[in-house]
Order: structure tokens, then C-alpha cells, then sequence
């Protein structure tokens, strides 16, 4: 058994149960209540979860209070917080091999994909350490005589990190390491698909060495969720999922006037012009639409394609797509995995039958698989649809799943005009040899992210986020320290003689 196998106790049949975590305490939810992680692939019950109460939901975020104000952590430095941070890195690369096979039983994804990503995780945490010891604040040249100003950044305070089902490790760790490292405590909640390996993640930042209250877990679907959010003891709140439920939450906040920062939905485009190397640019669309399954914000969905090449690409990208093998997610030779959930399974097949009476032209795909060894899995084939406007339901919602849409497009105006005709504005590639037209592009593109002759590249050091409804604040990079921090202006007098103000003459 590895370390993290303490926080498990093995239940009837093969099923294993689950405690959260609570001022550094196991336990169950206030009342017994438990839910299951279902194993996409097979429909089995794994895994079984407490189902958090308000009352739990106030004792986490108790806790957080308590270790925010009172506790060791209120006084942690620089140093012991990136201290932390390095042996927390350490554990996750030391137990990547469970926490990824934990995210593929929870969501489906592939082990080839989720593997090198959970390695990967250590990064950040090494990254945010070296964060945690750098300079913060300014020294202000002030104009007022004898006067030094500077300024200092101060941990927010309890923060609520309500995190999705994709990529519930990455995207965690995107919040909870620019959030240590400035100070603060946190109450997570993860997705109610994948709470398993945030609470495996949590054992290991208990053993790191933070102290009770700092990190605090509660597992439960959206009530859960929404009784975090609203909790007046929480100073921030960091969210990633829909733009539906992100506006809510902006509510929410803005009643206190809480921080909050907001990872939401995407319909990225990706736009092919003439002069694009062809095979290189298919592998890349392929890539940016089907890994994960389509199931990432930054999908790019929207494929839009210079009508000079638009049968050529078509065919080249439909044909290819056809060929992706479908298969057990913790196999290494499976090239696309299941779709997350049962909700979101039916609701991927519902775009589908919208896309075809829209009038769409399904090129590939389009349905489950044929397969009888995959008949009880949540799988939905990689779909093309081509002939698609702008203006249909599939080229405007967020399908989040393996669905393509090809869009013809004439220059360079009108692939602007399409790309930027969204509300959304997370991400767009842009694939093209002409560098001037690169740069230009990259200019007028309204998108957080775009990249050039290339997809669905992250990176701890470079900021992520999105324009318009696709969320507010940035993650990753430097600068997330300030998404974390409040500012604190000072001022001190080095040598003014202060008159009295009602008899300046005395």
C-alpha cells in the first residue's frame, strides 16, 4: 500500500469509501449521507463519497477561518510556505502513477493524456513555491514632499475553490498553489463526478506538513457548491466550469462584495488558411477538438477553413477522425476515452440531433459505437459536421464533447468576423506560414489564449483565462499571486512638521 491508501477503507464488494477532510480530520458528512463515482466506462460504483451538509460546509470553512487568523499558518513566511509547496511537489510526482488512474476511473479520460499531466502537477507547485519568495509590492516615487510610499500584497483570506469534472487535478492545483502561496486557507470542492482524487490530493498536502485548517475538502453535487459559495465567511471565490453556473456565482460574490475569479465556457475557433501545412494542421485540429474528448473549456470547435482548401481540408480531417480508436481509458494504445457522465453523455447526443435538423452535413460520427465491448461505456463517436453557419445552435453553444463543426470562411475579414461572433472568448488558433498574417491575427482575435501552428498548449508560467463570458481573472503565471492577494498602500513620514489645521498660523 502507498501512503495515499490511508485516507481509503474498503466498503461491500469491491467498492471503496471515502472521507473528507475537515480541520485535519477524516470524516463522514454531518448526517451519514454518501453518493458514488461511477466508472464511466463500465457503469460501476467504485468509489463512495460523503455527501456534504450546510453544517459540514460551516465547519470547513470554520476551520479555514480559525488557521487563517489564529492558527501557525497566519504566520507562516515566505520561506516555510515554499517549503511546503516543494514537498507537496514532490509527493504528487512521487504518487503520479494512483492519482492519475484515479482520474481516469472517475472521468474516462485517457491514461496516455492524464499521466504526463499529473506528473506534470509537480511543476506547478515548484513553480508557485519560487512565487511565494519573490518580491510582491512596489516603491512608489510619490510627489508628496517627505513622504516613502510603498505598497505590500496581502493574502485575501478563506478561499472557496469549486472545481470541474475534466480535469479536476490540473485545474485545482491552478487554484490551490497561487493561493497557498500567498497565504491563504481554502475550502475545495471538487466536481460531484470526480471527488475521489481531490481527496487523494489532500492526503498528500496532509503529509507535505500543512497544518490543520489550511486545506480543507467537501465532497457533494451543487447545493454543496452553492452553500460554499454563499458562505459569509468566505473572502474569495475561485470557479471553474460553465458560464451558466459562473454568473450565478458572480450573484453570489458581488452581494458581499467577495473576489472572485471565474475559468468558464468556450467555442474557440481555429481558422486554416490556404498556406497551412495541411497534415500538420489536421493532427493539430484533431488534437484540439477530440482529446479529452471534446471535454475541455478550450476546445477548439469551431473549425474555420478558407474556402480555397475547405473540400480538401474536409475530407482530410473527416477522413482521419474516422480512424480514432475508441477504447478503455487506462489502456495506452486507446486514442479517445468516454464522455464523463450520464448527463453529459445524453447531452453531447442531443447536440447531434440539433446539428443534423439545423441542417448541418454529418461527415463522421455522430452516434455511439458499434462495438459491443464498448456497449456499456459512455462513448459518443469523434463527429464532423461540415456546412455549418455560424448561426446554427452547433456552432453557437457549448457542446463540450467530440464534436467538430466546419465553418468556410473567405478572407482574412471574414474569419475575423466569424472567430469574434461568439460570447465566448477563452481561446483560437490560428494556422498559417505567413508570419505578418500571424501577427495580425493575433491582434483582432478576441481570446485569452491564441496560439499559431499550434492547440491546447498550457503552461504554469504563461496566464490563462478568457474575454467577454468566458470568465474573469487570469490562472497560472506570476501574476496570480494578484488574484490571491488584496493591495496595501503605505505611507510613512520621514520628517513633515504638521500644522494645526484650523489655526495654521499657531
Amino acid at each position: 500500500m502507498t501512503d495515499i491508501d490511508e485516507s481509503v477503507a474498503a466498503t461491500a464488494g469491491d467498492t471503496e469509501r471515502y472521507d473528507m477532510l475537515i480541520d485535519g480530520q477524516w470524516r463522514t458528512a454531518a448526517d451519514r449521507a454518501t453518493f458514488d463515482s461511477i466508472n464511466p466506462f463500465d457503469g460501476r460504483a467504485w468509489a463512495q463519497v460523503p455527501l456534504a451538509s450546510t453544517a459540514d460546509v460551516d465547519d470547513a470553512v470554520a476551520a479555514a477561518r480559525r488557521a487563517f487568523d489564529d492558527g501557525p499558518w497566519s504566520q507562516s513566511s515566505p520561506l516555510q510556505r515554499a517549503t511546503l509547496l516543494r514537498k507537496f511537489g514532490d509527493l504528487i510526482r512521487d504518487n503520479a502513477d494512483e492519482l492519475a488512474r484515479i482520474q481516469v476511473l472517475e472521468n474516462g479520460k485517457l491514461i496516455r493524456e492524464v499521466a504526463g499531466q499529473t506528473v506534470a502537477l509537480a511543476n506547478h507547485c515548484y513553480f508557485f513555491a519560487g512565487v511565494a519568495e519573490s518580491p510582491t509590492g512596489e516603491t512608489l516615487a510619490s510627489s508628496v514632499p517627505n513622504m516613502q510610499v510603498y505598497t505590500v500584497r496581502e493574502p485575501i483570506g478563506v478561499v472557496a475553490a469549486i472545481t470541474p469534472w475534466n480535469s479536476p487535478l490540473a485545474l485545482l492545483l491552478w487554484k490551490l498553489c497561487p493561493a497557498l502561496a500567498a497565504g491563504n486557507t481554502l475550502v475545495i470542492k471538487p466536481s460531484e463526478v470526480t471527488p475521489v482524487s481531490t481527496l487523494v490530493l489532500a492526503r498528500l498536502a496532509q503529509q507535505a506538513g500543512f497544518p490543520d485548517g489550511v486545506i480543507n475538502v467537501v465532497t457533494g453535487a451543487g447545493p454543496t457548491g452553492a452553500a460554499l459559495a454563499a458562505h459569509p465567511d468566505v473572502d474569495k471565490i475561485a470557479f471553474t466550469g460553465s458560464t451558466a453556473v459562473g454568473k450565478k456565482i458572480a450573484v453570489t460574490a458581488a452581494e458581499r462584495l467577495a473576489r472572485v475569479s471565474l475559468e468558464l465556457g468556450g467555442k474557440s475557433p481555429n481558422i486554416v488558411f490556404p498556406d497551412a501545412d495541411l497534415p500538420n494542421t489536421v493532427n493539430g485540429v484533431i488534437a484540439g477538438i477530440f482529446a479529452a474528448s471534446g471535454q475541455t473549456c478550450m476546445a477548439g470547435s469551431r473549425v474555420l477553413v478558407h474556402r480555397d482548401i475547405y473540400d480538401e481540408f474536409s475530407k482530410a480531417f473527416a477522413d482521419k477522425t474516422a480512424q480514432i480508436r475508441l477504447g478503455n481509458p487506462l489502456d495506452p494504445d486507446t486514442e479517445m476515452g468516454t464522455i464523463a457522465s450520464r448527463s453529459q453523455f445524453e447531452k453531447v447526443l442531443h447536440y447531434i440531433e440539433v446539428a443534423k435538423e439545423d441542417g448541418a452535413r454529418l461527415a463522421t460520427g455522430g452516434a455511439r459505437p458499434t462495438d459491443p465491448e464498448l456497449s456499456r461505456g459512455l462513448f459518443v463517436q469523434p463527429t464532423v459536421f461540415t456546412h455549418v453557419t455560424n448561426d446554427m445552435r452547433i456552432a453557437r453553444e457549448e457542446v463540450f464533447g467530440p464534436v467538430a463543426v466546419v465553418i468556410a470562411f473567405a478572407d482574412e475579414d471574414e474569419a475575423v468576423r466569424i472567430a469574434n461572433d461568439t460570447s465566448f472568448g477563452l481561446a483560437a488558433g490560428v494556422w498559417t506560414r505567413d508570419v505578418a498574417r500571424a501577427h495580425r491575427m493575433v491582434k483582432r482575435l478576441r481570446a485569452g489564449s491564441v496560439w499559431v501552428n499550434n492547440y491546447r498548449k498550457t503552461n504554469y508560467v504563461a496566464p490563462f483565462g478568457g474575454f467577454k463570458e468566458s470568465g474573469l481573472g487570469r490562472e497560472n503565471g506570476f501574476h496570480a499571486i494578484d488574484e490571491y492577494t488584496e493591495v496595501k498602500t503605505v505611507w510613512i513620514d520621514t520628517g513633515n512638521t504638521i500644522t494645526d489645521p484650523f489655526n495654521p498660523r499657531a
